[in-house]
C-alpha cells in the first residue's frame, strides 16, 4: 500500500486559518487600543512579517511531510492558498466589526483622508464629499483586499519556494 502524499489545499487551508486568526487577533488588539484606522507603517510592517512568519512555517511545514522535497509550483499554490484564506477570514471580521460598530469605517476614512486635509491638499468641503463617496462604496476594498493579498502570498510563496526548494529526483 501506497503512502498518501499530503496536498497543498489541505496545508494552505490549515495555515490559511491560523494567519487568518493570529491577524484577527491582531486587528481586535488595534480596535481596542483604538489604533485600527492608524496608517502607522511600523503596524502595516508587523502584520507583513506575521504573513511571511506563518507562510514560511507552513511551506517548511508541508515540504517535511513531502519527505523534504518542495517543488517551487507547490510553494507558490501553498503562498497563494495560505494568503486567501487568511484575507477571506479578514473580510468576514472587518464586516463583523463594520456592522457591530458603523462609526469603524467613517474612522478608518477619516484616517486615510486626514493628511491631506492638514496638509492643505484637499479642501475642507473636498473631505467631505470624499469621505462621503468612500462610504458609499466602501464594498468595492474587498476585491481589492483578496487581491493585494493573493500576490503577496504569491511573493511569499515564491521567495519561501526559492529558498526551500528540493524537487524529487526523476
Amino acid at each position: 500500500m501506497e503512502k498518501q502524499s499530503p496536498t497543498t489545499g489541505k496545508f494552505a487551508f490549515h495555515y490559511g486559518l491560523l494567519l487568518g486568526s493570529i491577524s484577527i487577533i491582531f486587528a481586535m488588539v488595534l480596535y481596542f487600543k483604538d489604533l485600527y484606522a492608524s496608517q502607522n507603517p511600523a503596524l502595516i510592517g508587523v502584520s507583513i512579517v506575521l504573513a511571511a512568519v506563518v507562510t514560511f512555517w507552513g511551506i517548511a511545514k508541508f515540504k517535511k511531510a513531502q519527505e523534504g522535497f518542495l517543488a517551487l509550483g507547490q510553494a507558490l499554490k501553498m503562498g497563494m492558498g495560505i494568503a486567501l484564506i487568511s484575507a477571506f477570514m479578514g473580510i468576514l471580521y472587518h464586516i463583523l466589526l463594520i456592522h457591530l460598530d458603523p462609526e469603524t469605517a467613517s474612522k478608518i476614512v477619516e484616517a486615510q483622508l486626514g493628511a491631506a486635509l492638514e496638509s492643505g491638499r484637499i479642501t475642507p468641503e473636498q473631505f467631505s464629499e470624499q469621505k462621503t463617496q468612500h462610504l458609499k462604496f466602501w464594498w468595492r476594498g474587498y476585491p481589492l483586499i483578496l487581491i493585494l493579498h493573493t500576490l503577496m502570498g504569491l511573493v511569499l510563496g515564491l521567495i519561501t519556494g526559492l529558498l526551500l526548494q528540493r524537487p524529487k529526483p526523476a
